[in-house]
């Protein structure tokens, strides 16, 4: 099955991509860490990405684009895999339609206010990825990943002075990606408001697993 993943900063794309990859056997594919992949494998499309990202700038569609349409020719993904973070804007949108259908997309829908409590409670582990919530998802030791011990971070983007900014983004952005899978009547809306067990349930009905 191959699915994207649409949702506001903070809506449980991670958590909900998480749960389809090892239910359906699938890769799940960032878009973050596949350009963090290039960056440090030294692949071009990497080389080029990282002087963009070594100013302060972004990194343009082209080279997403080219990276994702990379990975996406692999073995693993003939079978299927569930996309978080990319497509990001219509422009990707439109290039991903040229290289793969689609079966789904999976709107996560969580009301602002409670992804602003998320998002200002997350805590992730730089060493091996994991991923916390002060709130609902507490470490066993406050500070220290449960996975591999490292200390946990909040990141820059998590602060409560850019969430706004974020959201911002995604309303330009990403949100008219919406109406563009829906006129293919690709969407189905998953309430993420809840609990992750929840979110599960809700997501695995959407998809009549």
């Amino acid at each position: 099955m191959r699915i994207v993943l649409l949702g506001a900063p903070g809506a449980g794309k991670g958590t909900a991509a998480k749960m389809l990859s090892d239910t359906l056997n699938v890769p799940h594919l960032s878009a973050g860490d596949l350009l963090r992949e290039n960056v440090a494998g030294g692949t071009d499309l990497g080389i080029q990405a990282k002087t963009f990202m070594d100013a302060g700038g972004l990194v343009p569609d082209d080279l997403v684009i080219g990276m994702m349409r990379e990975r996406l020719a692999r073995d693993d993904c003939q079978t299927g895999f569930i996309l978080d973070g990319f497509p990001r804007t219509l422009d990707q949108a439109e290039a991903l339609s040229t290289v793969t259908g689609i079966d789904v997309v999976l709107n996560i829908v969580v009301p602002e206010d409670v992804i602003v409590k998320r998002l200002s409670g997350r805590r992730v582990c730089p060493s091996c990825g994991a991923v916390f919530n002060v709130d609902n998802n507490p470490p066993q030791t406050n500070g220290v990943c449960d996975s591999c011990g490292g200390d946990l971070i909040q990141r820059d983007d998590d602060q409560p002075e850019t969430i706004a900014q974020r959201f911002a983004t995604y309303r330009e952005k990403t949100e008219p990606l919406i109406a563009f899978y829906t006129r293919d009547d690709l969407v189905r809306e998953i309430d993420s408001s809840g609990s992750v067990e929840q979110t599960r349930e809700n997501t695995r009905a959407a998809l009549g697993l």
